[in-house]
């Protein structure tokens, strides 16, 4: 029996990989846990009852936790996260169409997004970025 079950749980794993969305892996968990019982409780009543309280239960529990882990790991990595609001230094004239800043003793190339020019030596704050491009504005 418990074979049968830890199938089940491996097909909801590969469905979870194929397409996904953090849904199937609470039945891909609500499985294998039921295989374990299936080595002690023989009856496929009680453990398809058991199976989809798992199931419920799993889904307003872990779910709401990886997703939230997911948002939370995507917020704090990338380029956004190292430069997005951190001060730099203006290492050249930035305008529309040109400039240079150094931040971490790193040059990137710089623009602004109005019509205002930057002076070189002046203080920017980083305020978004294009590929490697970044967008600032004037720290006064």
């Amino acid at each position: 029996m418990w074979q049968i079950i830890l199938c089940f749980g491996i097909t909801f794993l590969i469905l979870e990989m194929m397409i996904p969305g953090i849904f199937f892996l609470n039945f891909a968990v609500a499985a294998f846990l039921c295989a374990l019982l299936s080595l002690y409780i023989k009856s496929i009543f009680v453990l398809t009852v058991v199976f989809c309280f798992l199931s419920v239960i799993l889904m307003y529990t872990l779910r709401p936790l990886l997703v939230k882990c997911e948002k939370n790991k995507k917020q704090q990595t990338g380029i956004c996260a190292k430069y997005v609001g951190k001060r730099a230094k203006a290492v050249e004239k930035i305008d529309k169409n040109s400039g240079v800043i150094s931040i971490y003793d790193e040059r990137w190339q710089a623009r602004v997004r109005d019509e205002q020019i930057i002076e070189s030596g002046s203080d920017v704050e980083i305020i978004d970025y294009e590929s490697i491009v970044m967008f600032v504005k004037k720290v006064d």
